[in-house]
């Protein structure tokens, strides 16, 4: 496995490398969620390439850039155990040069759920993305399904600007007692992570009602929100029952919907989703 941090140095690996070619870019700190969508890549593509950047312009300034997880000789080790061929690290002046202002924004997508309390961070996360797809030149890429309003942004982003690549989203990975598998996990005391589960089991509660015929969006969301609200270590932020491709918020019946919430365990803010009726 060889490692690179210049672009030049990525652009010389990467004319070396078997067509074709699967990107996984994570933020590093990596868990059997990561993991799973390089293994996906190794299935699939000829080549796989990981990107390892903890990409500050997707954070706001309250939230937690400085004290996000960080452990580069273990992400490497078990990048390498699943087979992956190169991987990119990128320094912060690399990806972002002094008096940087070009930015790539996707509108509508952007405004809802995450975006209503995250306003700059899909932001961040285009604009990054699209420079990891410009400097790898991937055919395929390799994106989780916990963060679903992301991976619905980026395949938005890749048709609108003509890129040629394959999104490909995986299924979430989950802990035994359903709680997906997240970075922030570790921030959560004993306490805290047993009170994290509320979230997989809110939204199976919804899932449950759903096959048993309730099909009210409204009642979807109560389901929900009354499970968070009697945990008291957890506090709602939103629950949503939306269209999977559009994200529009649901009223009344419905066929198909991505039940997604996020939920502030102490000062740990976790999501998740759950999709109905597929």
């Amino acid at each position: 496995m060889e490692t690179v941090t210049s672009l030049s140095e990525l652009r010389a690996a990467r004319a070396e490398l078997p067509e074709h070619v699967g990107i996984v870019p994570t933020m590093g700190y990596l868990h059997d969620g990561h993991l799973s969508l390089a293994e996906r890549a190794r299935d699939e593509c000829a080549s796989v390439v990981a990107t390892i950047f903890v990409n500050p312009t997707q954070f706001a300034p309250e939230e937690d850039l400085d004290a996000y997880p960080r452990d580069l000789e273990r992400d490497l080790g078990l990048l390498k155990e699943v087979g992956v061929d190169l991987v990119w690290m990128p320094a912060l002046k690399g990806m972002y040069p002094d008096e940087f202002q070009t930015w790539v924004t996707v509108d509508d997508l952007t405004q809802v759920l995450e975006g209503t309390s995250r306003p700059t961070h899909f932001r961040g996360v285009t604009t990054v993305v699209a420079k990891l797809f410009n400097g790898v030149q991937p055919q395929k890429a390799y994106f989780g399904q916990k963060d679903a309003q992301q991976a619905v942004v980026i395949q938005r982003m890749v048709k609108d600007l003509d890129f040629p690549i394959e999104i490909v989203v995986c299924p979430i990975v989950r802990e035994a007692d359903g709680l997906a598998m997240s970075s922030r996990n570790t921030y959560l005391n004993p306490e805290q992570r047993q009170a994290a589960t509320v979230l997989y089991r809110s939204l199976s509660a919804a899932k449950a009602a759903f096959e048993a015929g309730e099909r009210q969006a409204e009642k979807l969301r109560a389901v929900v929100a009354e499970m968070v609200d009697a945990e008291p270590l957890a506090q709602l932020e939103y629950i949503s029952c939306a269209h999977p491709e559009t994200l529009r918020e649901l009223q009344g019946a419905v066929e198909r919907a991505l039940l997604s919430m996020a939920v502030r365990v102490g000062k740990t803010r976790l999501i998740d989703n759950l999709e109905v009726g597929r």
